[in-house]
């Protein structure tokens, strides 16, 4: 899980990355909201999410850390891209806010996924 993880994050930094620098050549800085998600819940989460299952969780590749890999990723893709076409004004909010809100609690479903294999795993070294 760990390299999925990373692989993923590093792919989402270069797309964030192009995005920025798009910005900053065309110096409109419209897409800031979509740049700074897919930094910060694409690729910043998913590299944390990656040191956490190499240091902490052996690398569990369980049913849960699956669920828990697929529910951030499926996450991170709807905001990137509901953000992207919502401040890039090719969509209307009423349109794609269900998507983002899906994201939104895809994400959160995630982060509580990684707190449950957390506390299991604090289990597993104890005993």
């Amino acid at each position: 899980m760990d390299r999925m993880f990373v692989i993923s994050g590093m792919t989402y930094a270069v797309l964030g990355m192009l995005l920025g620098i798009s910005m900053a050549v065309s110096k409109d800085h419209g897409q800031l909201v979509a740049h700074a998600h897919i930094m910060l819940v694409g690729f910043v989460v998913s590299f944390i999410y990656g040191l956490c299952h190499k240091l902490w969780l052996n690398n569990d590749s369980s049913k849960l850390a699956w669920a828990q890999f697929a529910l951030h990723q499926l996450g991170a893709i709807c905001l990137a891209v509901g953000l992207f076409l919502l401040y890039g004004n090719y969509i209307d909010m009423e349109k794609i806010d269900p998507v983002l809100g899906m994201g939104s609690n895809a994400v959160l479903l995630a982060m509580i996924l990684m707190i449950v294999m957390f506390l299991r795993s604090g289990k597993k070294h104890q005993e």
